[in-house]
């Protein structure tokens, strides 16, 4: 078995370091000032060397003070998101997605969540954000709607897929319905890119059989399809959308489909949650509720393309 030092000394240290006062540190832990010396004391022992020096009435670390501190701060770090785990507030969600989702989709139907089930509130995080990816273990989220290879699977995960990704050209209304649009014609307009690798376009055009027509160099380049299609919306040119995410644009004639045409892009929406998580009978409300949302929806009259 390993011989560690107390934890309260290890506690107490961290604190002292932190706030480079006893005083403070015994304020944070509620125990006396005496007792945060007592409890370096007895690292000081442990460890054969002092911890802290002090300067006048300055208090600071030692060499092997600044040596001994990242390694327990790393520590306790750990130590609170192992716990956290367990310590459930039988009233919070924590959710995160991507933004152009939240915009378009999530937030309209997270207040009518919130309104049918007003014992569960949804933290909702759509800060930046790898759209494929959770880490569970390190990030303080219960759940989140993750951008998926078509029949992602993972073990550790329970899975529900929400909606597929279906990529449609999308501008200006106006620009939209001044004429026929062709290949021809396409390949004249600005292309704007929601992505910087414009695979979102290079997608549509080779499952249209245009990738020979349309060249998709140049053009504005973007990092979401948010910005894309408000661009496009804005008459900056034609963009590629979501047709989930523009249905209510194109119904309240904000939005205009040039090319009505969607393609999948082979991803799809899935909220996902870390199997044996606490808090499963909120998580499975909050699933149920988006399912049948999914259900309810009406998209704009197109051709659907795999």
């Amino acid at each position: 078995m390993r011989r560690l030092p107390p934890l309260y000394a290890l506690r107490a240290f961290e604190a002292a370091a932190r706030h480079a006062s006893y005083t403070r540190a015994a304020e944070e832990l509620a125990i006396t000032q005496s007792a945060v010396s007592r409890h370096i004391r007895t690292l000081e022992e442990h460890f054969g060397c002092r911890l802290f020096q002090r300067q006048g009435r300055n208090l600071r670390l030692s060499e092997q003070g600044r040596l001994l501190l990242p390694g327990i701060s790393d520590g306790f770090d750990a130590l609170a998101r192992a716990c956290a785990t367990l310590e459930v507030d039988d009233r919070i969600l924590r959710l995160k997605a991507p933004s152009t989702l939240t915009m378009r989709w999530l937030l309209a139907r997270l207040s009518r969540f919130r309104h049918q089930h007003r014992d569960i509130e949804v933290q909702l995080t759509s800060a930046w954000m790898d759209v494929d990816k959770a880490d569970f273990a390190n990030e303080p989220f219960d759940c989140a709607v993750l951008l998926l290879g078509e029949g992602a699977a993972h073990p550790d995960w329970e899975m529900t897929l929400l909606f597929r990704e279906w990529l449609i050209p999308v501008c200006e209304p106006s620009l939209a319905a001044e004429e026929t649009w062709t290949a021809e014609r396409l390949a004249q307009a600005e292309l704007l890119h929601p992505t910087p690798d414009r695979r979102d376009w290079r997608k549509w055009l080779q499952r249209m059989g245009l990738g020979e027509q349309v060249s998709i160099k140049g053009g504005q380049v973007f990092d979401t399809l948010e910005l894309g299609m408000v661009a496009a919306a804005r008459g900056y040119g034609v963009s590629i959308g979501d047709l989930v995410m523009i249905a209510e644009d194109i119904e309240q004639g904000r939005i205009g489909l040039p090319w009505p045409s969607a393609v999948a892009s082979g991803e799809s929406y899935y909220l996902v949650w870390p199997k044996g998580r606490g808090g499963q009978e909120r998580l499975q409300r909050l699933r149920d509720f988006l399912v049948a949302e999914v259900a309810a929806m009406c998209l704009p009259a197109v051709k659907l393309l795999d």
